[in-house]
Order: C-alpha cells, then sequence, then structure tokens
C-alpha cells in the first residue's frame, strides 16, 4: 500500500558534507527521559532511533564539516543533558530500502 510520495533531497547537494551517527545516554537516568522532545528542533539531527544496548538513542546527523559536527555535539550535550558517541559515515551503499512481500 502507498503511503504518500516525498522528495529526498541529496543533503551533499545542500552542505551537508558530513553524516554520522551518534549514540546519546542520558547523564541522569533518574531525570525524565525526554531527549527526543529536547533534540526534535535540531535540523541537523535527521532521525533519532530507540534502541536496545548501552546508549538510549542512536541519532542520525547531517553536518557541513568536522567542526560542525563537533558544535552540534556540544549542543546536543547541553541541551538533553546527554553523554555523546559519534560514529562518522564514510560511505551508504544503500538506505531507505523498500521490501516489497
Amino acid at each position: 500500500m502507498v503511503q504518500g510520495y516525498s522528495a529526498r533531497i541529496n543533503p551533499e547537494a545542500v552542505g551537508h558534507l558530513l553524516s554520522a551517527f551518534v549514540a546519546i545516554t542520558p547523564l541522569d537516568p533518574s531525570q525524565p527521559d525526554d531527549a527526543p522532545a529536547r533534540l526534535e528542533h535540531i535540523e541537523e539531527v535527521e532521525s533519532c532511533y530507540s534502541v536496545a544496548g548501552e546508549e538510549s538513542y542512536v541519532l542520525l546527523v547531517r553536518v557541513a564539516s568536522a567542526r560542525a559536527l563537533e558544535d552540534l555535539l556540544q549542543r546536543i550535550r547541553t541541551t538533553a543533558n546527554v553523554r555523546t558517541r559519534s560514529t562518522i559515515i564514510l560511505n551508504t551503499f544503500y538506505s531507505d530500502r523498500q521490501h516489497i512481500p
């Protein structure tokens, strides 16, 4: 079933040359678990996934440079009161695959 149509923008064409996965973990687990809501307004955060494991969430972020990533990580840490662990994406072989049964 088709759920809609959308335009897909090439991130590199709009200056977002660097993509990374950023895993986040709350600094204080006793505080409310509201990191996704706190980070929703940050335009460089493309996706936010709740995950099982040591981290609570994994973000897909896109920025212009390593310096921009460093600045973004600081904003994420202070905005959501979290610890971060980053993995820079070197190449994407495929994404957004749609499997039709």
